[in-house]
This record gives structure tokens, sequence and C-alpha cells, in this order.
């Protein structure tokens, strides 16, 4: 009888330097494709991400007879009601907020100067050591050493010269215009990428499983490549959709703790600043970031002293690193199979690419990048590399 011969295990394939090379060149090509169509691709994929988590509740109102185009728009109407209904509820406070900008930017810009003049501010401890760098630089190399710092001419002076007329408001600079007209210019452009992508989600919603049976269809003739890519699109959907539910649910909880915590803290306006960390959240880091430094002038402005603005700000840092951090990172973690680094690298990634919007939409772009490398075996060591 002839001898069975044992199939010997074929060996991984290996890259040649010139499919390396395509490869990497492909990567680039795709980086600078996303970058030069960022005005497009933003409102459509956060319309995309709109319309997968609306979808449960627009197949419930679909369930009860209403017809699918019907139930899409008054989801839409609905949430677009939400949105406009909290922010009249706090449309006072920040008007209030808004009106009293002059006067918080006075008061910083006066504290900022007492405080340089103080004889023991750090400023002027920098100021004296910068001072005796410079002697000690020109002694070093045999020039005349610079005298040592005195006190500026108006504070010599101040005991006999009489106080200055209040000078008229200077006008505003070109630089602050030019600044205004862009932030301005952002603001338009951001509005319109929104309603771009509210319109997007509309009609994506009110299609129904088109688009879906289409992608089926493009999959391919065999049973097998169409089976991937129901179960990749069906995992897509549950990522989303768990990964929104997992900020709505911490960016609430995140928005009462510190509506509560600085009620107790005696800052004014609690309810806005809570409802504004809540909003501010939705960035990742940079969110908590900025929240705590808004806070914290707020309460220096409320309060006079830095005493009050640090302790806001540790309030507030205390809660989003508790909750946003620690709670969040837990739950987004078992929702989406993620690992801390990975949601990491993805923000500042698409955080460079794309700005703001990187920033919030980075995350579940990554989950999705995870769905699709899990099922496609060229792609098993990108899953590898973002999973936990």
């Amino acid at each position: 009888m002839p001898e069975s011969v044992t199939p010997t295990p074929r060996s991984p394939r290996k890259w040649r330097a010139a499919e390396l090379a395509l490869v990497v060149l492909a990567v680039i090509a795709t980086i600078v494709a996303l970058k030069w169509a960022a005005p497009l691709l933003i409102p459509l994929t956060a319309g995309m991400l709109i319309a997968y988590a609306l979808r449960p509740l627009v197949e419930g109102l679909e369930k009860i007879r209403i017809p699918r185009a019907a139930s899409a728009m008054l989801v839409m109407a609905a949430v677009t009601a939400l949105i406009v209904g909290a922010g009249a509820l706090v449309k006072e406070d920040a008007i209030a907020v808004l009106a009293e900008l002059p006067q918080a930017a006075r008061k910083l810009r006066l504290a900022a100067q007492e405080n340089a003049r103080a004889p023991n501010s750090p400023v002027g401890h920098v100021r004296e050591a910068a001072a005796e760098l410079n002697r000690a630089a020109a002694e070093a190399v045999g020039s005349p050493s610079a005298p040592p710092p005195t006190a500026p001419a108006a504070t010599r002076g101040a005991a006999a010269a009489p106080p200055p007329a209040a000078a008229a408001p200077a006008a505003p600079s070109a630089e602050s215009t030019s600044w205004a007209s862009q932030q301005s210019s952002k603001f338009v452009d951001t509005l319109s990428e929104l309603g771009v992508a509210a319109l997007f989600a509309l009609f994506t919603l009110a299609s129904g499983d088109t688009f879906r049976l289409k992608a089926v269809r493009l999959a391919g003739p065999r049973l097998a490549s169409r089976r991937i890519t129901i179960e990749i699109l069906d995992e897509i959907d549950n990522q989303v959709q768990r990964y929104l539910l997992v900020m709505l649910i911490t960016n609430v909880v995140i928005a009462f703790a510190i509506w509560g915590a600085l009620a107790v803290f005696g800052l004014e306006r609690a309810a806005m600043w809570g409802a504004t960390a809540g909003v501010l959240h939705i960035i990742p880091y940079v969110g908590s970031l900025l929240t705590t430094i808004v806070i914290a002038i707020a309460a220096f402005l409320q309060f006079g002293t830095l005493a009050s603005a640090a302790g806001a700000a540790v309030i507030v840092f205390a809660v989003s690193a508790a909750i946003g951090m620690g709670f969040m990172s837990w739950l987004h973690g078992r929702a989406t199979q993620l690992n801390a680094v990975a949601v990491f690298v993805s923000l500042v990634f698409f955080g460079w690419l794309w700005g703001g919007w990187g920033l919030l939409l980075g995350a579940p772009l990554a989950s999705i990048l995870k769905t699709i490398a899990d099922r496609v075996p060229a792609l098993h060591g990108v899953g590898e590399l973002l999973g936990r």
C-alpha cells in the first residue's frame, strides 16, 4: 500500500518590496483623498452615523403601520425639536453670559496686570531670573553688564503724577475683526454641514434597506460573500448604536453630575454649565479640557479668587475623569471591543485629518474599521491591533 503523505503546512505569504511599496502608496493616496474631500465626506459620514442611531426608532414606528418615509420625518422632527427645546432652556443664561464677556475680559486683564506687578508673583520671579541670566551672559562675553531691573517709571512716579484721564475704548483691531469674521464663517460652515448631515440621514432612513440590499448584491454571486457582507452590516449597526448609546448615557450623567456639584459649590447658572459640559463632552478629551477651562474662568469672575477658580476646575475635572475617562472608557471597551490605545490613536488621526469633526467621528469610524477587518482575512492584522 502506498504510504500516506502528510501535507506540510503552508508558510505565511511574504510581501515583496514592490507590493509593500504599492500598499504604502495606496494608504498615502487614501489619506490625501480623505483630507481633500473632507467638505463632502464629513457631512455624509455624520449623516450615516445619525441614520444608524435613529434606525431603531424608525423601525419601531414602522411596526405600528406608519409608512417608512413618514416615520423618518417624524423621528427627525422630534430630534430637531428636542435640540431646539434644550437650547431654549439655557437661552437666557447663555445671553447673559455673552453680555458679561466684555466685563469678564476687563477683569481678567486687570487681574493679570495686578499679578504681574506684585513683587512675589511668578511673573516677577521669571522677570528677575531673565535679567540675571542676561547679566551673566554679558559678563561671560566681557561686555558691560546690564543694570538690574528697576520699577517701571509709572510705578516710581505714581505718588507725584496725577492719575491719567480715562481713555476712550480702543477701536477693534484688524486682527480681531479678521478673527471674528473667520469664526463666523466657521460657524456658518458647521451649520451647513449639520444641515446636509440631517438631510442625508433623513433620506437614508426613508430609503429603508435599499442600500443594504444593493451592498449584498454587489458582494457577488457566492453565498459565502453575501453572508459575510450581511454579518458586517449587522455588526456595524450594533457597534454604532452601542457607541452612541454609551455616549448619550455618559454625557447625560456628566451634565447632571456637574450641575449638582456646581450648584453645591455656589456657582451661578449651574444648570447651563452642566448642559455645556454634557454637550462638549461629545468631543473626547478636548471637550473635557474646554469645559474645565471655561468653568474655572466663570468661577474666578464670580468669586474673584484663584482658589475658587481652582476649586471649580478640580470639581469639573474630577467628574469628567471619573465618568468620562473611567466609566465611559469601560462601557465603550465592552460595547465596541476596542482597546484604549486604538481609540486614542484614532481620535488623534481623525482630529488631524478633519479637525473637530474628526474628534467626534474618530471612535465610531475605528469601530467600523475593526468590524470589517475582523471578517476580511487580509485585514485580520488590523483587527488584532484595534481589538482588546
